[in-house]
């Protein structure tokens, strides 16, 4: 946990989600289930080892079996809340990103209005995070994931093909500086508002494994409270790189750890992932459950 004390009112409400949050807690992740509503199929940049992708099997981020409107997106919901009482988080991670796509906030007000009781979270890259935040916190929005890869421009510039804001391209290291400043402003932002920040950070052992400790201070000092490092999955121009090994896991949460908590769980799921994802293994029935 962050110790500028700028911060200090995240602090319950980020050991209140350790228990009702499956993505933030080891004994929430085999009891709490949660919904991802894949509302939102357009993206602001091009990751390099990212393919956005409608498939009924692939098991990863990026990958859903349709998109479905508002509209769809909440019968679907509602249907689950009234067959799983295990159900307590509703979440948007995609396809594309959440806050690039008005879909979600549509969503998010609906949910908001009709179950109140419910965490709603968002994943994303963080590009429009900071201008976003106060819409978020209006929407009852508890958290947001915001995938963080690099500090250094010189490291991003490797990783991102390119940034589209403001209906402007860029790339190289032009595009890389402006995604990393506002990714960080973007996590001052919404803590500041109160919502828990967590960071993702996907670990390309050939290109930002030096990074990683890099990151986990700079969230941190900014009031980032969890960060989960997930392996590289090989796709894209990084289709011929290697994935890290376990050893080089746990060393980079190690390095990590001196400055913000690592969570160690995740599944790396679809963008229409539902259930408790710590009892479902690599298979989901979130395919069936948009085409129901």
């Amino acid at each position: 946990m962050a110790k500028n004390p700028r911060w200090a009112g995240i602090g319950a409400k980020f050991a209140h989600l350790t228990a009702v949050h499956p993505c933030f807690g080891v004994k929430a992740h085999y009891k709490v289930a949660r919904i991802h509503l894949p509302v939102a199929p357009r993206c602001n940049i091009q990751c390099n080892y990212c393919i956005r992708k409608l498939d009924k099997c692939e098991y990863r981020p990026g990958v859903a079996a349709c998109i479905v409107n508002p509209e769809g997106a909440v019968k679907r919901l509602e249907a689950e809340i009234k067959s799983n009482p295990d159900l307590k988080v509703v979440g948007i991670a995609g396809p594309g990103d959440s806050l690039e796509n008005p879909a979600t906030f549509e969503t998010l007000a609906i949910v908001k209005r009709r179950w109140p009781d419910l965490i709603s979270c968002l994943s994303t890259n963080g590009l429009l995070a900071e201008e976003k935040a106060d819409q978020l916190r209006k929407l009852g929005v508890r958290t947001v994931t915001i995938t963080i890869n690099a500090i250094d421009p010189k490291v991003g510039a490797k990783i991102y093909d390119w940034v589209r804001y403001k209906n402007k391209v860029y790339r190289g290291e032009e595009a890389a500086r402006l995604l990393i400043e506002k990714q960080l402003r973007g996590v001052e932002a919404l803590t500041e508002g109160g919502i828990v920040v967590k960071i993702n950070t996907v670990l390309i052992p050939s290109i930002n494994i030096e990074e990683i400790p890099k990151i986990a201070e700079e969230a941190a000092k900014r009031g980032a409270s969890l960060m989960n490092i997930i392996p590289l999955i090989p796709l894209h121009r990084f289709s011929k790189l290697e994935g890290p090994s376990c050893g080089e896991m746990e060393m980079a949460r190690a390095a990590a750890e001196r400055y913000i908590p690592q969570f160690r769980l995740c599944k790396q799921c679809r963008a229409d992932a539902c259930g408790v994802p710590g009892l479902e293994g690599r298979k989901t029935r979130s395919t069936e459950y948009f085409h129901g």
